[in-house]
């Protein structure tokens, strides 16, 4: 037995505008029969583009009827551009939250508004379609779909994406893919955090100057060296960095290249990333 919410079990018993819109602006479909779940998500417009009526019809758990009830209630009366703004968790928050086994449910809804508001921007009454390669084929999931609810709940493990969108759930064959999306989205996300984290803020001229140094002779004058060249800091003018080759680097033909995709570009990734670098001639 599901530990549901109270407002879960209502939105179940009690669900909120079930049905079909007729002459709908917008039409969405998502999921299919075989996998479980289906939802179509219908839609009309008013006189000010504001969301006037919506309607839900769809076949599933409890979770996926709760989720679809809540989405028309969180959406009647917006605009499609704020419409758009509601996620996943919007929908499992409203409930006062899913078990994890279910988070998928609240996906499902996303997914249906999404494809009823394309479907109304470009005219076509059409089912939405999968983007990206098939990664689970038990249930018909994409790489590109378990990326973007990997990316928007942050989440970690396969357990957790097999919640969200099933990927997984089946024969368990594509695990190792899917651990693979994980690591490559969690990478993504760290990437710029550490970079932020490299550049301090609110450095003094002589503490700005001390660091270009540092950073010279750690990051940039071993690789430098083992080439038989060198590097010396000549001056620092604001962001304007003045250094001169020497050795095997001061004739060579690759100087400009170095100057600005190694010096120049660690020198931006550690102290600041308005620098500039120049050869001193």
């Amino acid at each position: 037995m599901w530990d549901y919410t109270e407002k879960v079990k209502e939105h179940f018993l009690n669900p909120r505008n079930v049905g079909e819109v007729e002459n709908p602006d917008g039409v969405g479909e998502v999921g299919s029969l075989a996998c479980g779940d289906a939802l179509k998500l219908t839609f009309k417009l008013d006189e000010e583009s504001r969301i006037e009526d919506v309607k839900f019809q769809t076949f599933g758990c409890a979770s996926a009827i709760a989720s679809s009830s809540a989405l028309t209630e969180l959406i009647k009366g917006k605009t499609l551009e704020e419409a758009e703004n509601i996620t996943n968790k919007d929908i499992a928050d409203y409930l006062g939250g899913l078990p994890d086994e279910k988070m998928h449910c609240s996906v499902m809804g996303k997914e249906a508004l999404e494809a009823a508001i394309e479907n109304y921007r470009t005219g076509e009454t059409v089912t939405h379609q999968m983007e990206g390669n098939v990664v689970c084929t038990c249930f018909g999931i994409t790489d590109t779909e378990i990326e973007d609810v990997v990316r928007e709940n942050n989440l970690e493990t396969v357990e957790q994406v097999t919640n969200y969108c099933k990927a997984g759930g089946g024969c368990g064959g594509c695990t190792g893919e899917i651990e693979r999306i994980i690591q490559q989205v969690s990478g993504e996300k760290k990437e710029p955090r550490e970079q932020q984290s490299k550049r301090p803020k609110n450095l003094t001229n002589i503490q700005k100057i001390q660091l270009i140094q540092e950073i010279i002779n750690e990051q940039v004058r071993p690789s430098l060296k083992a080439d038989g060249g060198d590097l010396d800091l000549i001056d620092v003018v604001g962001d304007d960095v003045i250094v001169a080759f020497r050795g095997m680097c001061a004739n060579c033909k690759m100087a400009e290249l170095t100057l600005t995709d190694v010096v120049q570009a660690k020198l931006r990734e550690y102290v600041s990333e308005d620098i500039n670098v120049y050869e001193n001639k």
